[in-house]
């Protein structure tokens, strides 16, 4: 399975949603709280030029921005 990142914040539902979706699919992920985390921000404007969230990082994978199953479904091979 490759390495996978999500970042997020606690108060966005899309995020929980995504969070939640991993864990039903037994998907190990690396959350970062970009409210909290200024490299964890940083990095997440730097892959993909922008603030919104949820977005999640698969390795070997261009950034999916938002809750986009179908690509997560894809990228991970679900």
């Amino acid at each position: 399975m490759p390495n996978v990142t999500v970042y997020s914040t606690p108060t966005c539902p899309w995020c929980h949603r995504l969070k939640d979706y991993l864990k039903k699919n037994n998907v190990e992920f690396e959350d970062k709280d970009v409210s909290m985390d200024d490299v964890a921000r940083d990095e997440m404007v730097e892959k993909t030029g922008q603030m919104g969230v949820p977005v999640i990082v698969i390795e070997g994978h261009d950034p999916i921005i938002g809750f986009d199953q179908e690509a997560i479904k894809d990228a991970l091979n679900l």
